[in-house]
C-alpha cells in the first residue's frame, strides 16, 4: 500500500513539472563548425591575408618575380634607404658569394658575373 502511495505522489509530482523543456546547452563550435583561419586572424596576420588576397606583398612574404638580369630587365632590389649591400650567388652550384654595395639611380653590375641590379624605393606598410 505504502508503495502505490509513493508512486501516485511521484507520477503527479513529475507531471506538474513538466511545464517547458529544458533547453539543451550547445557549444559555440557545433553551431557554426571550426572558424578557419581567415576568421580568427587578427592584426598583422590579418593584413597579412587580406593583402595576398588582393595579389599585393606589404611584407615582402612571397617568393620575388624572377628577372633576367640583363640591364632592360634587372633584378629589382626594394630599400627604404637609398643603398643596400646585396649578395649574388653567380652560378647555381657556387658556395661564394659576392657582396657589394647597390646604389639609387641606374642599374648597376654584380663585379664577377655581370648580372644587373637595380635599387627601388619601397614603403613601409605601416
Amino acid at each position: 500500500m505504502a508503495a502505490r502511495l509513493l508512486l501516485r505522489s511521484a507520477v503527479r509530482g513529475a507531471s506538474c513539472c513538466r511545464g517547458a523543456p529544458a533547453s539543451v546547452l550547445t557549444r559555440g563550435m557545433a553551431a557554426g563548425g571550426v572558424p578557419t583561419n581567415e576568421e580568427q586572424a587578427t592584426g598583422l596576420e590579418k593584413e597579412i591575408i587580406n593583402a595576398s588576397k588582393t595579389g599585393a606583398d606589404p611584407y615582402n612574404i612571397f617568393k620575388p618575380k624572377a628577372y633576367t638580369g640583363s640591364k632592360q630587365d634587372p633584378h629589382l632590389v626594394p630599400s627604404i634607404n637609398k643603398k643596400r649591400i646585396v649578395g649574388c650567388i653567380c652560378e647555381e652550384d657556387n658556395t661564394a658569394i659576392v657582396w657589394f654595395w647597390l646604389h639609387e639611380g641606374e642599374a648597376q653590375r654584380c663585379p664577377s658575373c655581370g648580372s644587373h641590379y637595380k635599387l627601388v624605393p619601397h614603403e613601409l606598410p605601416h
